[in-house]
């Protein structure tokens, strides 16, 4: 049997094949995890993003997908009372969502938009607390919940051309910290995976961001990029009960990025020699 056998939970920021969100399915799909997911509202009549989302859920089983907008509260609540109606309680929620305008998100932080910093900060920051409240609200969580999202090292210090969304991730990183202290007497655990730099939907609207992974190989101690299962395969982790004593965290799956204070000497040798 595997680790999530029985245990059920929602997805939320599945966009494609190449999504964080994604990667963690995968993995708790091997465990036996029964899951619902959420997508991109579509505009008009053509369900563009339910279709790619649906092409990939739906082979594994999945037990629904809903429209979510996080900036509406409407959305929130249809997607509780699905949930409270399929699965009752469940014992997991990935939380996979992010955004900033693009026009706030490339240029320097001092020149971005007050309606943009409210929207990035809204869509990738207070989405947590909206869905985790929520959540509590109905009832869903069981007595052995994980709630899981996702962050960046630009979060915790200046990474040139992550600008906006790293305010954002420092917002939600605190987030975790305030939720697992909030909700932890009931028994939910409440933390953040730090991904090293993916190329995913969300981070094709980054600045530079050929050259984070540069950086990021040549900095790591272990001289490479991520692999995006690596980070699934933590993911599903971190929602087990192999983690069953961690909570308000954020984990570093970064091949080591994070603990760099300066570049090595082959890094500056290898800048020298170019």
């Amino acid at each position: 049997m595997g680790l999530f056998a029985g245990k059920k939970g929602i997805v939320l920021g599945v966009a494609n094949e190449r999504s964080i969100a994604w990667s963690i399915t995968e993995n708790l799909h091997r465990e036996g995890a029964e899951m619902g997911f959420t997508h991109l509202p579509d505009s008009g009549d053509r369900p563009k993003n339910y279709n790619k989302v649906a092409k990939l859920v739906d082979p594994i089983g999945s037990k629904f997908l809903l429209p979510l907008d996080v900036c509406n509260d409407d959305h929130i609540e249809a997607l509780m009372a699905k949930t409270a109606e399929v699965f009752g309680q469940v014992d997991f929620i990935v939380h996979s969502i992010a955004f900033a305008p693009p026009a706030d998100l490339t240029g320097p932080t001092y020149a971005c938009s007050r309606n943009g910093y409210k929207q990035a900060m809204e869509i990738s920051a207070y989405s947590l607390l909206a869905i985790a409240g929520a959540a509590k609200k109905k009832g869903l969580l069981s007595s052995n919940s994980s709630i899981l999202t996702l962050s960046y090292f630009g979060g915790e210090e200046v990474i040139p051309g992550y600008n906006l969304m790293g305010i954002c991730k420092a917002a939600l990183e605190c987030g975790v910290r305030y939720l697992a202290s909030e909700l932890g007497p009931a028994g939910t655990r409440v933390n953040a995976i730090s991904a090293g730099p993916l190329r995913t939907v969300s981070s094709s609207g980054v600045g530079d961001f050929d050259k984070m992974q540069i950086v990021n190989a040549s900095i790591s101690p272990l001289r490479r990029n991520l692999d995006g299962d690596e980070v699934g395969k933590m993911g599903m982790v971190m929602l087990s009960d192999l983690s069953s004593g961690i909570t308000g965290e954020v984990v570093h799956v970064d091949c080591g990025f994070n603990i760099m204070g300066a570049p090595p000497a082959d890094f500056l040798d290898n800048m020298q020699k170019g």
